[in-house]
């Protein structure tokens, strides 16, 4: 029996932020520096709060960019683990249907059967979950990976992957 890996789809495999930090050029008129987020999340800057609306427009998660290198290390992965996406999609309604849709564009190798769309994450069963919350990762039974996003800098308590680069070599010394 193969093992499976549970990943996470924001700012894992899916990036975000470019969405983001459009947002809050638009909203200020400013270009937002890394330096000036990293550490919380775009909308914890003071005042901008609001931009977390934008998760709520449709099409928000349908053509976010696709992260480096994970479409390649997916591919590698599936050939010896079950893939499983394990995405929250319930509290942002319009989610659902972009976050299905832009799975089968970007990994139409990875079954619709093996997506999981979900409101708490705590319910998941696998050997290993790769995601960028640390409160997903709290009650999962098996081994969590942190992968970096600005919001979770301070995490310690995780094994961390920075990049796809890194899940490929982590996954290189497992046993399948």
């Amino acid at each position: 029996m193969r093992k499976k890996i549970a990943l996470d789809m924001d700012e894992v495999v899916a990036d975000v932020m470019p969405k983001f930090l459009d947002a809050y050029e638009i909203e200020f008129g400013k270009r937002l520096l890394r330096e000036d987020y990293w550490g919380k999340k775009v909308y914890d800057i003071p005042g901008a709060d609001h931009i977390r609306n934008v998760l709520h427009n449709k099409g928000f998660f349908r053509d976010l960019p696709v992260m480096a290198n994970s479409q390649e290390v997916v591919g590698e992965l599936n050939e010896k683990y079950d893939i499983f996406f394990t995405t929250s999609a319930m509290e942002f309604r319009n989610s659902l249907e972009d976050k299905y849709d832009w799975l089968l564009d970007h990994f139409p190798f990875i079954s619709w059967k093996k997506f999981v769309f979900c409101g708490d994450k705590s319910i998941l069963r696998a050997d290993y979950m790769i995601d960028d919350h640390p409160r997903n990762l709290k009650k999962f039974v098996g081994k969590g990976l942190l992968y970096t996003a600005s919001h979770n800098t301070q995490e310690t308590a995780y094994t961390r992957v920075n990049n796809w680069l890194e899940i490929r070599e982590f996954f290189a010394a497992e046993t399948p």
